[in-house]
């Protein structure tokens, strides 16, 4: 078996052995054996945008996660589903480019992309969402929206 299929498996076999039962994040559909798409579920409080410049409480999200042909050389592709209001994240994109090893576990990033959506991570100073951005400047002592350890099982 080439070095990216084991690959692909080892991280499809974590992803289930850490997702069962996690409170948090669901793994919904994969696409592929072993899988290369994968989309998730978050449970987490976050926000979603709301008129021009505003932002609403929002706590269902999903996400995609394509895993391309030099992964894991290169990082995932990810993208929300559901809209969300957060500085590294716009319609096309979430950026765990700045974050991604090719010794992290995809397991791993899809916690980070949780933790990101309830402002437990975010990076200001180089922003996908300007607006979003400006938000959280200006409540940086309301965040994070949610304090619940995403963490667990890995």
């Amino acid at each position: 078996m080439q070095a990216r299929l084991r690959r692909l498996q080892a991280d499809y076999e974590q992803i289930l052995r850490v997702l069962s039962g996690h409170h948090h994040i669901q793994l919904i559909k994969t696409e592929g054996v072993p899988p290369e798409k994968y989309t998730f579920a978050f449970n987490v409080h976050g926000l979603a945008p709301a008129g021009a410049d505003g932002a609403t409480p929002a706590s269902e999200h999903k996400a995609e996660v394509f895993l391309p042909l030099d992964y894991p050389r290169r990082p995932p592709f990810c993208r929300m589903i559901t809209p969300v209001f957060h500085p590294n994240i716009d319609p096309q994109k979430i950026c765990i480019g700045d974050h991604w090893s090719a010794g992290q576990s995809l397991a791993q990033m899809v916690v980070h992309i949780g933790e990101m959506i309830c402002y437990q991570r975010y990076n200001l100073k180089s922003p996908l969402n300007a607006k979003a951005a400006v938000w959280a400047e200006q409540n940086l002592a309301s965040l994070p929206l949610a304090s619940d350890d995403l963490t667990a099982g890995l």
